[in-house]
C-alpha cells in the first residue's frame, strides 16, 4: 500500500527533528498536528510579543519558534514554514521596530553555495553572484585532505587566506625570481599580489581548510590560471623548445587531471628546497592570532593590514572574539565595504543605511555578511552562554572605522544635548557623563539586560 503523503511528511518531520539540527525542530509555541500540519500558535504565550526596547532574542539557541507578532501588531503563522531557518533568522521573522525601508539582502550562508568535489577535496564560493551586494571581495571555502595538492596557479585578482582548521603548506614565487616556503595551522594567514604564481597542499593528519578572499567581487575559481591548462593549450612544439625537451614528453598532460588531486606526502621545508631556491624579499604569511590585541570590555580585535602585514596592499582584516551577550560597539567604515566571516556563535547586525532605512540580519557559524562601506551598524553576540567569532575583512590596505561612542564624547557636550536632549536636560546630562571619557570600548560587554524594568526573558 502506498503510504498517504500525510503520513510521508510526519515521518520525515519525526526523522528531522531527532537528528538534522543541533536545535530542536519542535517548538513550544507551534506543534506539529499528527498530518504534520502546523496549529495556530496560542499567541497569548508567545514570549515575545511585547519588547518595547527590540531587545536580542537567541530563538535558535533556545529553541523557540520566531513568530511576525510585535507589541501588538502581527499575528501567527498558518501555512508552511521551515522550523530550523526560521530560528536561525527571527529578525527577518520578527524584525526590530526600528527597521525601516528597502535594504537589499546583505546575508549569505556557504551552507547554500554551490560545492565543487574533487579528488581529495572540495570548494565553494560566495561572489556577487550568490550575494549581489558582495561587489568588492570574493570568498572561497576550500578543503584541502593530508596531501592534496591545489595546482599551482595564479590569479588577476590579490588572494588572501585564513586558515580555518589543521595545517597547509604554502609556496609562492616573486617577479625576481625569489621563491617562498611556509607552513601555517589555524588562524595563520597568507597573501599573494595578483599574478604571483603560488601553490597550496593539506600537511598532518587531516589537511586543512582554509577562507580565500579575493579582491573583487566577481572572482571565479573557474577564472584562475592553471599550470596543466597552460601547457595542455600551448602547442607541444613551443612547449618543448621552451624546455629544451623532445615534445613527446608532454603528450600525457591533459588540463582536467588536476585542480584538486591527491599528490606525494611532503617532506621538512629544507629538504624540499630545490637547488636553485632562492629566498624571497617577501613575507607572504603572517600570524595573525598572535597578533597584539585592542582590548574590550567585552572581547577584542587583533587587526591585520598592510602596516603590519606589508605584503597586504589590498585586503585589511580584524579578528573578533566577542564575549557573550557583548556588542562590538557601533560604528562604521569610511574606506571600504565590509565583508564578515562568522566562524563560530550567532550574532544580529542592524545596518543604517540613512534616508531613514535600516534592516537587522541574524548570522551563524559559515555565514557570510556584507556592509557597504559609510554604513553604521553593530555586531551583538546573541548568546548569553557562547563566544562569538568573526571576521571583518575589507578591500583596503588599512583597517579604519569611526566608533560612535568615542565621536560623542569628543564632540562639545552642548552641541551633543542640543541633538539628542534638546526636551530631556536630565538625560542630557546623564548621558555627557558616560561618554566624557571618549574611551573607544572596540567590544563592550553586556550593560543593561533589562532586568531593571522587569523584563526578564520569557516575560517580554
Amino acid at each position: 500500500m502506498v503510504p498517504r503523503p500525510s503520513a510521508l511528511f510526519a515521518s520525515a518531520a519525526v526523522l528531522l527533528s531527532t537528528t538534522a539540527f543541533a536545535a530542536p525542530t519542535r517548538s513550544s509555541y507551534q506543534e506539529p498536528l499528527e498530518d504534520g500540519a502546523l496549529q495556530e500558535p496560542p499567541v497569548a504565550k508567545y514570549p515575545f510579543k511585547n519588547d518595547p526596547y527590540d531587545r536580542k532574542h537567541d530563538t535558535y539557541g533556545e529553541g523557540v519558534q520566531p513568530l511576525p507578532i510585535r507589541n501588538g501588531h502581527g499575528t501567527s503563522v498558518l501555512g508552511p514554514v521551515n522550523l530550523d531557518r526560521d530560528r536561525q533568522n527571527p529578525d527577518l521573522v520578527r524584525p526590530p521596530s526600528t527597521d525601516h525601508g528597502i535594504l537589499p539582502n546583505l546575508r549569505w550562508s556557504f551552507s547554500d553555495s554551490h560545492i565543487r568535489i574533487e579528488e581529495g577535496g572540495w570548494t565553494r564560493q560566495t561572489t556577487v553572484r550568490e550575494l549581489a551586494a558582495s561587489k568588492e571581495i570574493a570568498g572561497v571555502n576550500m578543503r584541502l585532505d593530508a596531501g592534496v595538492i591545489r595546482e599551482l596557479h595564479w590569479h588577476k585578482e590579490a588572494e588572501w587566506a585564513y586558515v580555518l582548521d589543521g595545517k597547509v603548506r604554502v609556496t609562492a614565487f616573486d617577479t625576481d625570481g625569489g621563491s617562498f616556503m611556509d607552513d601555517l595551522e589555524k588562524g595563520d594567514l597568507w597573501y599573494f599580489p595578483s599574478g604571483h604564481p603560488h601553490s597550496l597542499q593539506g600537511l598532518g593528519e587531516n589537511g586543512t581548510e582554509f577562507l580565500l578572499i579575493f579582491d573583487s567581487g566577481d572572482f571565479s575559481e573557474d577564472s584562475t590560471f592553471l599550470l596543466n591548462e597552460w601547457i595542455e593549450h600551448t602547442p607541444k612544439a613551443v612547449v618543448a623548445e621552451n624546455f629544451r625537451l623532445p615534445p613527446e614528453m608532454f603528450e600525457n598532460i591533459h588540463e582536467k587531471d588536476k585542480y584538486i588531486f591527491q599528490g606525494s606526502i611532503p617532506d621538512s621545508i629544507d629538504k624540499e628546497k630545490p637547488r636553485a631556491f632562492k629566498r624571497s624579499k617577501h613575507q607572504y604569511t603572517h600570524h595573525m592570532l598572535d597578533t597584539p590585541a585592542q582590548k574590550g570590555s567585552g572581547g577584542q580585535a587583533k587587526i591585520v593590514d598592510s602596516r603590519n602585514f606589508p605584503i597586504s596592499k589590498t585586503i585589511a582584516a580584524g579578528h573578533l572574539d566577542i564575549e557573550p551577550g557583548a556588542l562590538r560597539e557601533m560604528h562604521w567604515h569610511p574606506n571600504a565595504d565590509e565583508w564578515s566571516f562568522f566562524i563560530r556563535g550567532r550574532a544580529r547586525v542592524t545596518i543604517f543605511a540613512a534616508e531613514g532605512n535600516a534592516r537587522t540580519f541574524d548570522y551563524m557559524a559559515g555565514d557570510v555578511g556584507v556592509v557597504p562601506r559609510n554604513m553604521g551598524h553593530f555586531i551583538e553576540n546573541l548568546s548569553d552562554d557562547e563566544p562569538l567569532e568573526v571576521l571583518e575583512i575589507f578591500r583596503a590596505d588599512e583597517f579604519q572605522d569611526f566608533s560612535l561612542f568615542q565621536w560623542m564624547g569628543e564632540t562639545p557636550q552642548r552641541l551633543v544635548k542640543d541633538h539628542l536632549f534638546q526636551h530631556d536636560p536630565k538625560s542630557g546630562e546623564k548621558f555627557s557623563k558616560m561618554v566624557e571619557s571618549a574611551e573607544k570600548d572596540v567590544i563592550k560587554s553586556q550593560y543593561y539586560d533589562g532586568k531593571e524594568e522587569g523584563l526578564e526573558k520569557g516575560e517580554l
